[in-house]
């Protein structure tokens, strides 16, 4: 499909026409699950934010000015954008464990080896509100370095399904490290 029939049907959907929006689907989907794919490199990961990509264009459509960007470029600067909304959601918790089950530097001062501690006790207990085993598989899985392979097979799951319990325990963990 070519940039002005994908702006027709953008213009289409921004007036809230549901055939329009199904046939952009069937369009540019694969091109767009294939942006998120690449970036997320989790294939779970990339079908939601996929679905979370056609939710912002049903919404944004009637701001698209096909006049100042090509229809092709509009979809997938929402596609990357989502893609990286979603990387920078689930970095952060990623950090915070790594950076607290670090060891503390020899030279560091009383409080600072107190504060990490302290830290690494607010992780537990936020590790404690998870399920035993999503637990055992974030610890094995952040601080031990365990590829999800190793951990897919160690708890004898699908890849995918490992994969899906290390990213929703990583949003619980963020919550509960919010509070």
């Amino acid at each position: 499909m070519n940039d002005e029939d994908l702006a027709l049907l953008i213009s289409r959907v921004g007036l809230k026409d549901r055939d329009a929006f199904s046939r952009l689907y069937r369009a540019s989907s694969p091109k767009l699950f294939g942006v998120c794919l690449r970036m997320l490199k989790d294939r779970a990961e990339a079908e939601e934010a996929l679905q979370e990509v056609y939710v912002k264009i049903w919404a944004r459509a009637d701001g698209f000015v096909p006049a100042a960007t090509s229809a092709a470029g509009w979809l997938q600067a929402i596609a990357r954008n989502q893609a990286i909304d979603r990387l920078r959601a689930r970095k952060p918790v990623a950090d915070v464990l790594d950076e607290a089950y670090d060891l503390p530097d020899s030279t560091a001062d009383p409080e600072a080896c107190a504060v990490a501690a302290g830290e690494r006790r607010r992780i537990d207990a936020c590790l404690d509100e998870l399920a035993p085993d999503r637990a055992d598989a974030v610890r094995r899985a952040y601080i031990e370095g365990a590829s999800y392979q190793e951990l897919a097979d160690h708890f004898a799951v699908p890849l995918n399904t490992m994969r899906t319990w290390l990213r929703r325990s990583l949003l619980t963990l963020r919550e509960c490290l919010e509070r």
